[in-house]
């Protein structure tokens, strides 16, 4: 008996029991689809904590000031009062490997354009500010040295903020209020979207560093040249990590801080940040695939249950096919062959049912979600092998029937 026979014999006895072939393959329908779908809400939050890292910069360092204490009680971090413009400017110096040191101060205001306000975040910032956090302008022009150095009363707004203040305007070089100043738009920002954390990036408007401390947010940081937050970006992703130490030592020396004496600063690494939420968000992607797995095992379980009553409804069969010259070989390949291809036909459906179902949770649930040719492959591969694995054992018992027992049995 060819391998074809085998085959051919194995449909013709599923198509006889069209039923209980569809039922049993539906664990493993709904085992691949599972997996697929699981594995692609997996894969897709890695990709988009992956484009927030792309798009934030993984050789960011964000230098703040820490937190004050009053009384015993911790006002929180940023309440000290002691990064300046000059650490900015020492940092750059100093420190070879730091490509850009960007000071800025924030604050939030109330905006007004003719009768339309809106209340955003208001940045006090430098021109390296833009490069350190990948900002670009879309229309209109950046800030200009004269403007920075003088406190010049300009501004740039984001889309968020365009949109609510102007509308279908063009709003390069109206005037808007910024806390009842006057200042001149100068340029708009391309958009970046909402963030990981779901908050709008657009919702934002730019001014000069000087112009936000004298005019804006001033009082809430402080006298001089102090500011908030220093934004670093170093030459390369492999030289943060020696940056971030060069920093606290260069900051410990200017504030004259004492062996023991705790840091009036922090330093936040954020590609150690969004690396750690990415390593929880593949934990995350393997534990969804081992759970949807376990419904691949339960459809190998039903499988082999189904092979088995199979098995002793057909042991006559079994028999006749021994005495008119079927070898063991036969009957073990016919009833794999028909395990295989339950598994098979199962795997190839739940293939298009979590293809779907990925797409489909994709548009209603506006969540990302990234479908990979391996996980597909994966999952189909793994099917198959159950199939065999739970088929082998009723297989085997079907060939090692004795004839004359089987030829008796009812």
């Amino acid at each position: 008996m060819t391998f074809l026979d085998s085959f051919l014999s194995a449909l013709q006895s599923l198509r006889s029991n069209v039923m209980r072939s569809v039922l049993t393959a539906l664990g493993m329908i709904i085992g691949v689809a599972a997996v697929i779908i699981m594995v692609a809400v997996g894969s897709g939050a890695q990709q988009g904590i992956e484009a927030v890292i792309e798009s934030i910069g993984s050789n960011l360092l964000i230098v703040s000031a820490a937190s004050q204490g009053r009384g015993g009680v911790q006002q929180g971090a940023g309440t000290q009062v002691a990064l300046t413009s000059a650490d900015a400017d020492a940092m750059f110096t100093e420190i070879p490997e730091i490509m850009f040191a960007a000071p800025a101060v924030s604050g939030q205001g109330q905006i007004v354009f003719g009768n339309a306000n809106w209340h955003t975040s208001i940045q006090g910032i430098t021109n390296s500010y833009m490069p350190v956090r990948d900002w670009t302008i879309a229309q209109g022009r950046p800030f200009e040295e004269w403007e920075i150095d003088g406190g010049a009363k300009v501004v740039l707004i984001g889309e968020t903020v365009a949109e609510n203040l102007f509308e279908n305007e063009d709003p390069v070089g109206q005037v808007i209020r910024v806390e009842r100043v006057p200042f001149e738009v100068i340029g708009t920002l391309t958009p970046k979207g909402q963030s990981s954390f779901g908050q709008d990036q657009d919702d934002i408007m730019f001014v000069p560093l000087k112009t936000a401390k004298q005019r804006i947010v001033g009082g809430r940081t402080g006298a001089g040249d102090t500011v908030q937050t220093i934004y670093i970006k170093a030459q390369t992703t492999e030289l943060v990590s020696y940056v971030e130490i060069a920093i606290a030592e260069l900051l410990r020396q200017r504030h004259g801080l004492l062996p023991g004496q705790d840091d009036d600063f922090r330093i936040r690494n954020i590609s150690e940040i969004l690396g750690a939420r990415q390593d929880s968000s593949r934990m995350m992607a393997l534990l969804l695939a081992a759970v949807a797995s376990v419904s691949l095992i339960v459809g190998g379980i039903g499988i082999m249950n189904i092979m088995l009553v199979s098995v002793t409804e057909r042991t006559r069969e079994i028999g006749v096919r021994m005495a008119v010259g079927a070898a063991r070989g036969d009957i073990l390949t016919q009833f794999l062959i028909e395990a295989v291809v339950i598994s098979v036909i199962g795997g190839v459906i739940g293939i298009v049912i979590g293809a779907t179902g990925s797409q489909a949770a994709a548009a209603l649930g506006d969540w990302p979600l990234r479908l990979e040719g391996s996980s597909v492959l994966l999952a189909f591969g793994f099917s198959a092998a159950v199939g065999i694995f739970f088929g082998y054992y009723p297989a085997r018992k079907a060939a090692h029937l004795d004839p004359i027992e089987a030829l008796r049995h009812e």
